[in-house]
């Protein structure tokens, strides 16, 4: 099955808050929508607990080659290099049931455990309302909550829109250097970037 790569400016995309229903897009410098999700074990995971800490979002497929270029260690790395500092790492996945990409929660479960991946927790998001609620449109689509609640950082995870993994070592990591500079107390830098990727299979979109 062909997949079609979605490339888009993360700073032309809706992206917002910790607001009750998710009636509005997310936007980088307002709260970000709080929600809750079931991980692949059933257990709920509400955004708004992990209030005074650093979130990571991570909108994931492993069905996508440019989700498993960065799953060749990319990923990994920084998904531990992170939680070791204290961020939360949520790993969400919003692939429509009927679509060819769609694993089940053990499914999934087992390829992240394969994949020796360290998020804190990968979420189930099969009906999309947090996907839409943040504006998702790729994988991975990466976004970062500070620890005031506010939607820092919205965009792809590096510099360079290629499926290639001998890319990812000459490409800027805009998610690390954000973590970096939220570490230290400082704004980011570049709040938004171009987010590239597969195109998220949604439960109301054809393909």
């Amino acid at each position: 099955m062909k997949r079609r790569p979605l490339l888009a400016l993360a700073a032309g995309l809706p992206l917002a808050g910790w607001l009750p229903a998710m009636a509005q897009t997310a936007t980088v410098g307002q709260t970000a929508p709080d929600f809750s999700l079931e991980d692949t074990s059933g257990k709920p995971v509400k955004l708004s607990a992990f209030r005074g800490k650093t979130v990571v979002l991570e909108w994931n497929n492993p069905g996508c080659p440019f989700v498993r270029k960065h799953y060749q260690g990319n990923l990994q790395a920084l998904q531990k290099e992170a939680t070791a500092q204290g961020v939360v790492w949520l790993a969400i996945n919003s692939t429509r049931e009927d679509s060819a990409d769609y694993l089940t929660p053990p499914q999934l479960a087992r390829w992240m455990a394969e994949k020796q991946a360290a998020p804190t927790a990968t979420l189930m998001d099969e009906d999309g309302a947090v996907g839409h609620a943040y504006g998702a449109r790729v994988t991975p689509h990466m976004y970062i909550v500070n620890a005031q609640g506010v939607l820092a950082y919205a965009g792809g995870i590096d510099s360079i829109p290629s499926a290639r993994v001998e890319d990812i070592a000459r490409a800027t990591n805009h998610v690390r250097v954000a973590l970096a500079e939220l570490a230290v107390g400082k704004p980011v830098s570049r709040p938004t970037s171009l987010p590239y990727g597969c195109s998220i299979k949604y439960r109301n979109a054809a393909g």
